[in-house]
């Protein structure tokens, strides 16, 4: 979602494009980094998430402001709250973040090195989840929509398409193909207890559900069929965020927030380790680098800076991180490994405060 928006920014040449693009995706898929990722732990915090979101956002020359990085910040959380509600089954998950990886590989297809990347990446997500029962599936996207259910930002691109209301909440389809190894609703069998059918009633579903042709292929390569995950802008038009009035209520009620969490610490020192690596590109010399900016003026970006509420402005806790980093040697090689050695970096001081870093975004 993220990268399907940096596309859409019509002032840059192909070269930008090109550039920031490998940049982030070589950042995102660093092999030190997403060994982290893969290793069992508890959900991120939507604290954390933003923190990483930020980060990977970053990962380049290209700059964008607090309005504009919760504009996309929003985008991107409601759009995959959308692929994953809609998913017709559970392990349909897996076909969505299959669809996501392929657009990638769109991007970078003359890099065969970071394409080399994004195909390992592929391969663990195989072999981890390739074999998990319906069940196991169906938990993760349970989790996962737990975590998306208090977030009710409209979006113009879903609000145009009829596939949410006005208050945020996402409509749910009553025609289109049923999931993959099921049957279009309208028959009731019932059974004997020698297991022989005895009866058969029909009834009217309501909708106009039809069989799916065939199974998305969850291999290296191949036809996903389903289109979740799929570039949502192949059909250029604006897009807005908006917040509705259940998420400003909410807004009131994220206490969370700001009231010191026990947790916090180690929660951060866990994220200290897992990002400490991803160093923030500067422009270099007379580079005078990019600016993105989601909103059509500057007006309307400083307006929307200004009406966002405070608790949703996802600030940084600070802590000091320059022990750890001098004491942790493995810290010190995996944050080594995240830099992306194409392009000139200004050197930090080694004592910078990691999260205090965060700040400068």
């Amino acid at each position: 979602m993220f990268l399907f928006c940096m596309l859409r920014v019509d002032e840059w040449t192909d070269v930008d494009r090109k550039r920031v693009m490998n940049d982030i995706i070589t950042t995102m898929f660093n092999k030190k980094f997403m060994e982290e990722l893969f290793k069992p732990q508890e959900l991120y915090s939507k604290k954390a998430l933003r923190t990483v979101y930020d980060r990977l956002a970053h990962a380049s020359i290209m700059r964008l402001n607090q309005a504009s990085m919760d504009k996309l910040y929003d985008l991107m959380t409601m759009a995959f709250k959308y692929q994953v509600l809609l998913c017709p089954r559970p392990k349909d998950i897996l076909l969505v973040t299959f669809n996501h990886l392929d657009a990638i590989k769109d991007f970078i297809r003359d890099s065969p090195n970071i394409l080399n990347q994004v195909d390992e990446t592929f391969r663990q997500l195989i072999d981890m989840y390739s074999c998990l029962s319906a069940g196991e599936f169906q938990l993760i996207r349970q989790t996962l929509l737990i975590f998306f259910q208090d977030m009710h930002i409209r979006v113009s691109i879903f609000l145009k398409d009829k596939v949410q209301n006005s208050n945020g909440r996402f409509v749910l389809p009553i025609s289109g193909p049923v999931p993959w190894g099921t049957e279009v609703p309208g028959l009731i069998r019932m059974f004997n207890c020698n297991g022989d059918e005895v009866k058969r009633v029909e009834f009217t579903n309501g909708g106009n559900y039809i069989s799916p042709q065939r199974e998305g292929s969850f291999d290296l390569y191949g036809d996903r069929v389903l289109k979740l995950g799929t570039n949502m802008y192949s059909v250029s038009r604006p897009v807005e965020t908006h917040m509705s009035g259940a998420s400003k209520t909410l807004a009131s009620h994220t206490k969370e927030n700001a009231a010191p969490n026990p947790l916090a610490k180690e929660e951060l020192n866990f994220l200290a380790r897992l990002m400490g690596g991803l160093e923030i590109k500067k422009p270099n010399g007379s580079e005078p680098g990019f600016r993105l900016n989601l909103f059509t003026t500057d007006e309307e970006e400083e307006h929307a800076a200004l009406t966002r509420p405070e608790e949703l402005s996802y600030k940084v806790i600070n802590i000091q991180a320059t022990q750890d980093q001098q004491q942790n040697e493995e810290l010190a090689r995996i944050m080594g490994e995240f830099e992306v050695t194409d392009q000139p970096r200004q050197s930090t001081s080694k004592g910078d405060d990691l999260l205090a870093m965060m700040d400068e975004l």
